[in-house]
Order: C-alpha cells, then structure tokens, then sequence
C-alpha cells in the first residue's frame, strides 16, 4: 500500500527521527484514488500537517519520475533543463549608474552548468560599482553550485558557509572555493527576494546576509533548509524526505521555517526599484 511504503520511508529517513513518527501517523488517514495530482496534492498535506515542513512532500510528474540514482540519467535530465530554463543564470547587464544586475533560477543546477555561466556572468559584470542578485524566481539549487556564487563574491581565502548535519550525525561541510577567481570581492551587492524564494535561492540569499556581504531587499523568502532525497513512489509520484538540517557557520541556525527576513521588506515587485535608491 503507497500510504504505508511512505509511512516506512519516512520513518527510516526523515531529518528528526522522534518527528518522523509523528508525521507517518498523520498519514494513516490519508484515503488515496490513483497517482494523480490529486493523490499528491492529499498526501503532501498529510506530510506538511506536522511540521510544515515544505521540503517534505509528494510530487507529480505527468511526464514521469526524474532520475535520481542514474548519474547518467541525471546528467541527461539537467542538460534538459539547462536547455530549456538556462544554466540558473537567466541574465546578466549593467543597468545605468553602472549597476550590475544578475538574475538567477528557476533552479541552480550542479556546478557543470552553473560554473561556466556564472565565470561568465561575474566577468561580463567586473568593474560594476554595485550588483545586484535577482533571486525572486529562485526556487532551489545544488548547495555545491550556491558556494560557487558566492566564491566570486569573496576573497581568495576559503570561507566556511555552511554544515549539512544528517540523521546520523554525518557532517558535509560547504566551503567557498579558490578554483574561483573572485570578480568582485569588494563590490557592495544586494540580493533582491520574494515569498517564492526557496531551498538554494534561500541559501544563497542567507549565505551573504550573515557573512555581512550583502543586504536583502523584498519579501521574506519560502523557509526551506531542509536537503532532501527523493524516493520513486510509481511511475508518476516522487517523495521528497529532508535528510538533514542546514547550519549556517555564522549564525549557527538556519531559515527553516520562518525563511529568510530581508533588511529592507517591500512588496518583490517594487524590489529592484527600491534597491536602486538605497
């Protein structure tokens, strides 16, 4: 039964176990007709009733499962996307006044993709005396990919940003890295956000405000820093289960749940208007 076999993938590798059990019973009276949208749309709300934990959910692919254990399939399907939506960088142009602006998503691809169109972004845009990150329709990332962004921004001394804590105590550590050449290391920038913000666009946009590099103008973002794994379900439905827990190395905490507050709230589309006056 698919509310059961959820139930037991759940249990066995949700970020907070005692949790984990709490929300598996949320899902006992779940009554399910198909792998529809439909049986999504319920058993995500099941899964949500707890915690309201948005990493932690079902999802539907009309078109089928996207791969996760296939490396090959993986790298087919993120060439797709990059085909399609760009390589999470969608544009890049000095605006007048000599601002950069750069625009990232829908999604922050693994660093194949990401890394050359952000060394060419951060180069069409060195000499700028202001940059502003345009992450109102970021809806998620690779945390590889975010530490590479945030590397042009930074010296070249590595700069911890973050520990992804698992279940079981197991530790990755996230570091900017000196395979980049920083572009623009002092160059004040501003992140611009939205309540769609989400997951990497979130780290990305949490990363500089605690490091003090950037200021955030907008809304306040989704409050997704959860990493998840997916799990196939049938040939159409996906479970997404947070495996561990994001723990920012400045603030020792990070925004789930309560997303990230820009320093300067308006309505995401007055953001980059107000930015520019500031």
């Amino acid at each position: 039964m698919l509310s059961t076999r959820i139930q037991d993938l759940v249990r066995s590798h949700y970020v907070f176990p005692d949790v984990a059990d709490r929300i598996a019973v949320a899902l006992e009276d779940v009554t399910l007709d198909g792998d529809g949208p439909q049986a999504a749309a319920a058993l995500t709300a099941a899964l949500q009733s707890v915690n309201g934990d948005l990493h932690l959910r079902v999802r539907h692919y009309p078109e089928g499962v996207p791969p996760e254990a296939d490396e090959e399939a993986i790298r087919t399907h993120f060439a797709a996307v990059c085909r399609v939506d760009g390589p999470g960088i969608t544009e890049a142009r000095r605006l007048e006044g000599n601002i950069g602006l750069m625009t990232i998503g829908p999604v922050i691809p693994p660093p194949e993709y990401a890394g050359p169109a952000a060394a060419a972004a951060y180069l069409l845009l060195e000499g700028v005396d202001r940059l502003l990150l345009d992450l109102r329709g970021c809806l998620g990332g690779v945390p590889e990919s975010v530490a590479l962004l945030v590397s042009h921004l930074m010296g070249t001394d590595p700069v911890h940003l973050q520990d992804l804590v698992h279940r079981d105590g197991t530790i990755v550590s996230s570091f900017t890295t000196p395979e980049v050449s920083p572009r623009l290391p002092d160059v004040p920038v501003v992140v611009l956000t939205s309540a769609r913000t989400f997951s990497g666009g979130e780290e990305l946009a949490y990363d500089l405000q605690s490091l003090g590099r950037a200021v955030v103008v907008g809304e306040t973002t989704g409050g997704g820093a959860h990493p998840r794994e997916a799990f196939d379900l049938t040939e159409h439905l996906q479970l997404h289960v947070p495996v561990a827990r994001s723990v920012n190395a400045v603030t020792g905490t990070n925004w789930e749940g309560v997303g990230v507050v820009p320093d300067h709230p308006c309505p995401s589309e007055d953001a980059l208007e107000t930015a520019l006056v500031l």
